[in-house]
C-alpha cells in the first residue's frame, strides 16, 4: 500500500506515520510538507527523526498552495492508494490577521490534492478538519449535523474544505472522510498550544497567560486517540462521504486544566489574566456517538495520563524545546 500524508512532519501527521509503520513496516509513505515557519523547523525535524531514514519513507518539500497537479504527478510516479490530508495553516488567532494566507493553503492546497486524486483515480481521501467549525453554536455536546457558525477565517477554511470534499465525492466518486478533531494534545504538540506553552512557562518560572475568567473549556483529546480514529477512517468503506467528531466526549475548564498541569509538574503556576481573545470559542464538547458506531472509535486516554506522557516527552527533549 502507498499512502500520501500531507503535513506529515507536523504533530498529527508524524504520529500517524509512526503508527502506520508499526502496523506495516513495508508500507510506502510519501510525506508532503513545506516546514511552514509557524513554528521552528527543528521541532518538525524532531517529529520525523525516528522514521526519516526509513527506505519506505519518501519526503517531498513542497507548498501545496503553489504546486500544480502536473508537478505532483512528476514528483510521485508510483500508484497511490490513499491520501490523508493534514497539511494546513493552523491557528485561530493568526488567521484573523492574515486570512488570505489561510485561504491559499487550506482551500487551494486541498483543491490541488483533490484534483490530484481525481487525476490519479485515488478513491480514498481523509481530511483533517476541526471542531472550530461549530463556532458560536451553544447546543452541547455538538453533533455532526449541528448548525455551523464559525468565527475565524481558519474555521471557515475547514468548513469550506468539508464542502469541497462533498463535491468531489458526489461528482468524481472519491470517498471523502472529514474528521473534526477536538483540541489535540500529547508528545509533539505544537508550541503555540496551551498545554505546551503552560508547561514550558511553568518550568522556566515564567507566568502563563490566561484569557477570560478561567471558565472556558475544551474537549481535550490525546494524540493516540486521534491516530486511532484516523487509522480507522483510512479503512472506512461504508459510504462515499462522512463527517466524524473525534473528541473525548467531556469538556475541561481552563482553570481545571491549569490545576491538572500543576499536579503533574508538582509546581504552582504564576498567571497573568487577560480578556477573551477574538476568534476563541468559549467551549468545545464533542458528541462522538457517530464515530463510535461507524468507525468503532473509542478514546482511551484520560487527561492525567495524557499530561504525564506529554511531560515525559518534554523532559526528554527539553534541550530542543526550551531553545
Amino acid at each position: 500500500m502507498h499512502i500520501i500524508i500531507t503535513g506529515g512532519a507536523g504533530f498529527i501527521g508524524s504520529h500517524l506515520i509512526q503508527a502506520l509503520f508499526r502496523d506495516d513496516p513495508e508500507m510506502q509513505i510519501t510525506c508532503i510538507d513545506n516546514f511552514d515557519p509557524f513554528y521552528p523547523a527543528d521541532l518538525k525535524q524532531l517529529n520525523i527523526r525516528d522514521f526519516k531514514n526509513n527506505p519506505h519513507f519518501h519526503f517531498l518539500y513542497n507548498d501545496l498552495a503553489f504546486i500544480s497537479v502536473a508537478e505532483l504527478n512528476e514528483a510521485i510516479e508510483e500508484p497511490v492508494d490513499i491520501i490523508v490530508h493534514m497539511a494546513a495553516k493552523s491557528g485561530v488567532r493568526p488567521s484573523l490577521a492574515n486570512s488570505m494566507a489561510y485561504q491559499q493553503v487550506n482551500i487551494i492546497g486541498l483543491q490541488t490534492m483533490l484534483d490530484f486524486a481525481r487525476d490519479r483515480n485515488i478513491k480514498q481521501f481523509v481530511f483533517g478538519s476541526s471542531s472550530s467549525v461549530y463556532g458560536l453554536n451553544d447546543h452541547f455536546p455538538w453533533k455532526e449535523d449541528e448548525q455551523l457558525l464559525p468565527i475565524s477565517p481558519y474555521a471557515m477554511t475547514k468548513m469550506a474544505g468539508e464542502m469541497l470534499g462533498h463535491v468531489y465525492s458526489k461528482q468524481f466518486g472519491i470517498r471523502f472522510i472529514a474528521l473534526r478533531y477536538f483540541t489535540i494534545y500529547g508528545p509533539g504538540q505544537r508550541p503555540d498550544l496551551a498545554i505546551h506553552k503552560f508547561i514550558k512557562s511553568i518550568l522556566l518560572d515564567e507566568p502563563i497567560t490566561l484569557y477570560g475568567d478561567g471558565s472556558s473549556s475544551r474537549d481535550y483529546t490525546f494524540i493516540d486517540d486521534i491516530v486511532q480514529a484516523t487509522l480507522k477512517a483510512i479503512h472506512y468503506n461504508q459510504s462515499g462521504f462522512e463527517i466524524f467528531n473525534i473528541g473525548n466526549n467531556y469538556s475541561i475548564s481552563l482553570k481545571d486544566l491549569v490545576a491538572a498541569i500543576e499536579d503533574v509538574l508538582g509546581k504552582k503556576a504564576m498567571t497573568e489574566q487577560f480578556l477573551d481573545q477574538p476568534g476563541d470559542l468559549h467551549k468545545t464538547f464533542a458528541d462522538i456517538s457517530k464515530a463510535k458506531k461507524l468507525l468503532g472509535y473509542e478514546p482511551h486516554t484520560q487527561l492525567k495520563d495524557g499530561l504525564d506522557k506529554f511531560y515525559a516527552w518534554f523532559v526528554a527533549n527539553k534541550e530542543i524545546l526550551i531553545s
